[in-house]
C-alpha cells in the first residue's frame, strides 16, 4: 500500500501550519515542492502512515461517512479523497468535495494505491450498525 498526501500552501498560509495540519492526521515525512509559482507540502508513506487517521475515524465515529467519501474516489488501483485543511489543523477529520470548493484554502489530497482497495477501505472505515463496526478488517491488506 502506498499513501500520497499533498496540500497546496496558499500565499496567505503558513507552510508550517499546513505541515502541522497533515501531521495531525497522518504519520508521513513531509517535504516542500514547487510547481511554478505554487508551493505544495507533500508526504508519502505506507499503511503505517494511516494508523493515526484510522484511530481518528473510529474516535470521531464517522466511519460510514468516511467510507462513502473513499468509495466515491475508488479506482481499480486505489482511491482518492479530500480533507479540509482548517479542520485538520485542529486535529479533526472533515471530508470535502474538491469540485465544490468546500475547502476555501484548498484541500489535503490523499491518494491510496493498493492491490485491493475495497479491503483497504473496510480496514480504514468498516460498515457499522448503530455505531458498531460489523464488517471490520483488523489489519491492512497484504501488499
Amino acid at each position: 500500500m502506498k499513501v500520497h498526501v499533498r496540500a497546496e500552501v496558499r500565499p496567505t498560509e503558513s507552510c508550517e501550519k499546513v505541515k502541522q495540519a497533515i501531521r495531525n492526521l497522518f504519520d508521513v515525512e513531509l517535504r516542500e515542492e514547487r510547481e511554478g509559482e505554487r508551493l505544495y507540502v507533500v508526504g508519502e508513506g505506507d499503511e503505517n502512515s494511516l494508523g493515526k487517521f484510522r484511530r481518528l475515524l473510529f474516535g470521531q465515529r464517522i466511519l460510514d461517512a468516511a467510507r462513502q467519501f473513499m468509495l466515491n474516489g475508488l479506482t481499480r488501483s486505489g482511491f482518492t479523497f479530500y480533507l479540509n485543511k482548517q479542520a485538520a489543523y485542529v486535529g479533526v477529520i472533515s471530508f470535502c468535495t474538491y469540485e465544490l470548493g468546500e475547502s476555501p484554502l484548498g484541500p489535503i489530497v490523499v491518494e491510496v494505491r493498493c492491490e485491493d482497495p475495497h479491503t483497504a477501505i473496510l480496514w480504514l472505515a468498516p460498515r457499522t450498525v448503530q455505531g458498531t463496526p460489523v464488517e471490520e478488517v483488523t489489519s491492512p491488506p497484504d501488499p
